[in-house]
């Protein structure tokens, strides 16, 4: 029995000793597990900020430009368009090309309604008056009354006229993606 005792004396103590290991072991893993989440959710909701630090004052307005622009897209604000495009502009698309005009009326129209621009990617180089913006995204759209999603590389570019950026090209090129 003293032997039993004994044992008894000795094991308890180890018991609680692990229990408070195991327990603080998977505090630091839950711990470790959660900041991992937050990071990882976090750098996927700033990915497109991440890509643009270290960028100059310049070229953060005309990312800046590029964002409202598709805003303005989606919202299908031709004031605010027209604005920004220059009246020499040509718009690239899978279907064709044409210049303001046409692009202020068929997103009016709703010809093509540029729902919804997942930006994945963006770079910007400026070279003298010429911004040139390149944008990965997906395209969420309405064309021709069917809902479609495709992945582009968008060039933009843009000049500077009397202090202002203007939109002097808009290109879509489709992605192939692997499945």
């Amino acid at each position: 029995m003293d032997r039993h005792l004994q044992f008894t004396d000795q094991i308890i103590p180890f018991l609680k000793t692990m229990k408070k290991s195991v327990t603080m072991k998977k505090s630091i893993f839950v711990l470790f597990l959660f900041a991992f989440v937050y990071q990882y959710s976090y750098s996927q909701q700033n990915e497109v900020k991440a890509n643009v630090t270290g960028t100059s004052k310049a070229e953060q307005k005309i990312i800046q430009l590029s964002k409202d622009k598709w805003q303005w897209m989606s919202d299908k604000n031709v004031d605010a368009l027209s604005n920004l495009f220059h009246a020499k502009a040509v718009f690239v698309h899978m279907g064709g090309s044409w210049g303001t005009e046409q692009e202020l009326n068929v997103i009016k129209t709703g010809g093509i309604w540029y729902k919804k621009a997942d930006i994945h990617e963006v770079s910007v180089n400026i070279i003298d008056k010429t911004a040139i913006l390149l944008n990965r995204i997906d395209l969420l759209a309405v064309v021709g009354g069917n809902e479609v999603t495709n992945p582009f590389m968008v060039t933009e570019v843009y000049v500077k006229q009397k202090g202002k950026w203007k939109l002097g090209s808009l290109s879509f090129t489709k992605l192939i993606t692997q499945s």
